[in-house]
C-alpha cells in the first residue's frame, strides 16, 4: 500500500472520529440545556408563587419582608449568575421561606386559611417538581462533564471551547429539603 494512501485513510478516520465526538458533546451539552430549562421554569413558578403566599399570611410583617428580599435576590441571580450561584440564592429562599411557614402556622387563623393552605400545597408540589427538574440537570451535567473530561474526547471539547458544567446543588443539606408543610 502507498503510504501516502494510507496517511490519508488515517486522516479521514481520526477527521471522522473528530466530527463524531463533537456531535456528541453538542448532544450532550443540549441535553444539560434542556435540563437548565427545566430548573429555570419550576423557579420561576416558585418565585411567582411566594408573593401570594405572603399576601395569604397578612399581618406576619417582619417575616414579609425577609421573605421577599430573598426572593429579589434569587431572582436576580437567575437572571446573571452560575448555577452555583443561583443556588446559593435558592438556598437562601428555601432557609427564609421555610422560617416564614413555620411562623405563619403558628397563627391559628393563617393556618386554618383555605387560600393558604391551596398556597402550601402547590408549593410543596412546585418543590417536588424542582427536585426532579433538579435531578434530570445534574445527570445531565455528570454526562457532559465526564465527556468533557473523558480522553481522548477531552482533546476535542479543548480544542473547541467546551468546559465543564457546574451542578445545582443547594449549599447546606439542611437547606434541600423542602419546607415543612403541614394542611
Amino acid at each position: 500500500m502507498n503510504p501516502s494512501v494510507f496517511y490519508m485513510i488515517v486522516a479521514v478516520l481520526v477527521g471522522l472520529w473528530g466530527v463524531t465526538a463533537y456531535n456528541r458533546l453538542v448532544r450532550l451539552g443540549s441535553r444539560r440545556d434542556e435540563g437548565w430549562s427545566g430548573i429555570s421554569v419550576q423557579l420561576k413558578r416558585r418565585h411567582d408563587l411566594v408573593p401570594n403566599l405572603v399576601a395569604a399570611a397578612k399581618g406576619l410583617a417582619g417575616h414579609e419582608k425577609e421573605l421577599m428580599l430573598s426572593v429579589a435576590q434569587a431572582r436576580a441571580a437567575q437572571g446573571s449568575g452560575s448555577p452555583r450561584e443561583i443556588a446559593a440564592a435558592e438556598s437562601a429562599l428555601t432557609a427564609a421561606l421555610g422560617r416564614f411557614v413555620a411562623v405563619a402556622e403558628a397563627y391559628p387563623e393563617v393556618k386554618a386559611d383555605r387560600a393558604f393552605g391551596d398556597l402550601m400545597s402547590e408549593l410543596s408540589r412546585l418543590e417536588d417538581d424542582l427536585q426532579l427538574a433538579r435531578r434530570y440537570y445534574n445527570g445531565a451535567v455528570r454526562e457532559y462533564n465526564v465527556a468533557v473530561r473523558s480522553f481522548p474526547s477531552s482533546l476535542v471539547a479543548a480544542l473547541t471551547g467546551f468546559r465543564r458544567a457546574d451542578f445545582f446543588e443547594l449549599s447546606d443539606a439542611g437547606e434541600a429539603q423542602a419546607p415543612k408543610v403541614s394542611l
